[in-house]
């Protein structure tokens, strides 16, 4: 048997509740119903599944899904050694088994014909079938699936089928309020609320020109990347230069306004 304490939180994460999604969540975990967090890149969606596995004391098993990952990378495979062939569970059938979450991240990533076999794990069923061994998992009473992605980059070729959204419950995120944001990136990095808030202040400059321009605003997780640099000595204009300019846009006007905005919050 896995030994599953390698999957538990040993640190309570910091997140700071925007609504009634730990309730919400709580109540999913309660009912075995499957969850999909749907949200802009970088507002928490992660740090929310990390900080619920450790308020429930769950495992938790994250899977980066990307348009290589295959279902026996989800499932599990065959592996030949010394003594010969072996079964060795994959993350999902892991979690399954074990009762741990098991959180796919960016889901609309892997493929179409990737993401069904989780299907029997979404319904009344709960069940995992391993077709190249015979087994069929029942799901542990604590298995929880938790799926996320942006629905900013949904494309024809990019999406969830219905046939597996309506397979799950849903919670939407969004980038914090400022202050609560102002709250976050100076506590995470441990600077003042002031400068923090001058960060804040930029990124929403900087999300204004979503569609019109930048594909995506700059994310409550590059404004704390901003904070952590100049809380490292980095001075505060060109630590948003480097965390909330660069990273966006490789467009010369686009960059040029963004630092722009820079230069007029920060002086």
């Amino acid at each position: 048997m896995r030994d599953m304490d390698q999957y538990l939180i040993s640190k309570e994460p910091f997140y700071q509740p925007a609504g009634d999604e730990v309730a919400l969540f709580e109540a999913a975990c309660a009912r075995r119903l499957p969850v999909m967090l749907k949200g802009p890149t970088g507002c928490g969606k992660s740090r929310f599944v990390e900080y619920m596995a450790f308020r429930l004391r769950r495992p938790l098993i994250t899977v980066a899904c990307n348009e290589d990952m295959t279902a026996a990378d989800l499932v599990g495979r065959f592996l030949l050694d010394g003594s010969g062939t072996r079964w060795v569970d994959g993350p999902l059938t892991t979690a399954a088994r074990h009762g741990a979450i098991c959180y796919l991240d960016e889901i609309v990533e892997a493929r179409q014909d990737t993401t069904v076999v989780i299907h029997p794990l979404t319904d009344h069923r709960r069940t995992l079938p391993l077709d190249k061994t015979g087994e069929v998992i029942s799901a542990h009473p604590d298995f929880q699936l938790v799926i996320s992605f942006n629905p900013g980059y949904q494309s024809l070729m990019k999406d969830l089928k219905q046939s597996t959204r309506q397979r799950f419950t849903a919670l939407d995120f969004d980038y914090p309020e400022p202050e609560a944001e102002t709250a976050i990136a100076a506590r995470e990095a441990g600077i003042d609320e002031a400068m923090a808030e001058k960060l804040v202040e930029i990124a929403a400059r900087a999300r204004a020109l979503k569609g019109h321009g930048l594909d995506e605003g700059v994310s409550t997780r590059l404004i704390v990347y901003a904070a952590q640099l100049i809380a490292q000595g980095v001075a505060p204009r060109a630590a948003a230069r480097m965390a909330m300019v660069r990273p966006l846009t490789d467009d010369a006007d686009i960059r040029e306004t963004l630092l722009h905005a820079v230069d007029m919050v920060l002086g």
